[in-house]
């Protein structure tokens, strides 16, 4: 008789959304509140917390969304491991998970994913269902880039606070290139898991050293004058689709760092 109930108990556990994510969330609506209204005696700092908070909560959802299609492709063993409450302290390298996706955002204005979450690959049948649970994460920053956007795209935003817009260009230029770089087909990134179930055995054990050093190679490619501009060219042009003006993505960008003078 205590048996259901007790497996009820373990089953709400794993799919209860954390109070560290509820956390999150509510630091990016408080920020943005004063980011809107104007309340924060400093602007700046109220759009780094927002702009922070918002980042961290698009990547629990990337995460999520990994872990999500992993449970329905057939890895039971996703919901032991707390990756359905939306907690970014229970992924691999949690401090890292937090930590080195806000230290790319401050360096560079670009978005990288940090976070992970381990999926038991043995337990999932079918390449296709390998590849979709790859494709998982960059497309929850494709739909929360469009969430970003479409205010701009509608024209519901031509009388929202100019900071506001600001902050809010910026977020969703940081979705865009988490988005597209976590598409590039490199060891390690979403991308190059969509296509690794497909590739022959030979070339992923050729590749798979290479794979804990992928973001950093991106990264570093980044730092290169002549591809940092193309790549941001590339950026701008996808925020033009949605009417949103480069110049707000750069401004919410000087808002951002607000220790800069």
């Amino acid at each position: 008789m205590s048996v259901t109930p007790i497996r009820r108990v373990q089953r709400g556990s794993e799919t209860r959304v954390s109070p560290v994510f509820l956390g999150i969330a509510a630091v990016m609506a408080v920020s943005g509140w004063a980011v809107w209204t104007g309340f924060a005696s400093d602007a700046r700092f109220a759009i780094f917390l927002f702009v922070v908070s918002g980042w961290l909560v698009s990547l629990c959802l990337h995460e999520y969304a990994h872990a999500r299609t992993a449970l329905h492709s057939g890895d039971l063993s996703i919901g032991a491991k707390g990756y359905l409450t939306l907690n970014p302290l229970k992924y691999a390298n949690a401090a890292l998970s937090v930590v080195l996706p806000v230290i790319f955002v401050i360096m560079g204005g670009i978005g990288l994913p940090g976070g992970a979450v381990y999926i038991e690959r043995g337990r999932i049948r079918g390449r296709l269902r390998h590849s979709l649970i790859s494709a998982a994460g960059p497309l929850t920053n494709v739909v929360f880039a469009v969430a970003l956007m479409v205010p701009f795209w509608t024209g519901a935003a031509d009388t929202w606070p100019t900071n506001f817009l600001a902050a809010l260009a910026f977020l969703a230029m940081l979705q865009v290139t988490a988005a597209l770089l976590n598409l590039l087909p490199v060891p390690g990134l979403d991308g190059y898991g969509i296509w690794e179930p497909w590739l022959s055995p030979s070339f992923k054990r050729q590749v798979e050293p290479f794979a804990q050093f992928g973001l950093l190679f991106v990264f570093g490619v980044l730092w290169i004058p002549s591809v940092n501009v193309t790549f941001f060219d590339a950026i701008y042009h996808v925020l033009g689709w949605f009417d949103v003006p480069g110049s707000y993505a750069d401004y919410g960008y000087a808002l951002f760092r607000f220790w800069k003078n």
